[in-house]
């Protein structure tokens, strides 16, 4: 299982996106998100990947509801996304990743086509969850590493 984290960030009915550069989705809209690496935190892979794709320093306010999809190949992600502020807005990206960073209108990307937007389903998903005030608090997260001992 695979866990991706990342932020939904809106602001004056503007939505923050990266345009994605990889192969396989080149081209797409996504909210910034990726990998949540070994033995980090979700909260700060959320905050580090929002950074890395767009430049921007980012406060995270709340979590949507966690979404699973299941790939043909039999992989399974785990998506989490949070709701965050802008702490400091200097945009900055690797052209390798990301084609280009915006903030585009809600009812634009709402009105994307399936090809348009990365995890169609999934991203429309998170956007009415946003819209319908699904953010939950941030103490569900414990924010501790645990370090376990071979016995």
């Amino acid at each position: 299982m695979v866990i991706i984290a990342g932020c939904v960030i809106v602001k004056d009915n503007k939505i923050l996106m990266v345009q994605e550069a990889k192969k396989k989705c080149y081209g797409q809209w996504s909210f910034p998100a990726g990998h949540v690496n070994e033995h980090e935190l979700i909260t700060e892979a959320a905050i580090r990947e929002t950074y890395e794709e767009t430049g921007y320093q980012v406060k995270l306010t709340g979590v949507l509801p966690i979404s699973c999809v299941d790939f043909e190949q039999g992989e399974t992600h785990t998506l989490v996304r949070f709701t965050a502020d802008i702490v400091e807005e200097k945009m900055k990206f690797d052209t390798e990743e990301i084609l280009d960073v915006q903030w585009l209108d809600i009812k634009d990307v709402k009105r994307m086509a399936k090809q348009e937007l990365r995890g169609y389903d999934t991203s429309i998903q998170f956007i009415k969850d946003f819209e319908e005030g699904k953010i939950y608090p941030l103490d569900i997260f414990n924010h501790i590493k645990y370090v376990e001992s071979d016995r």
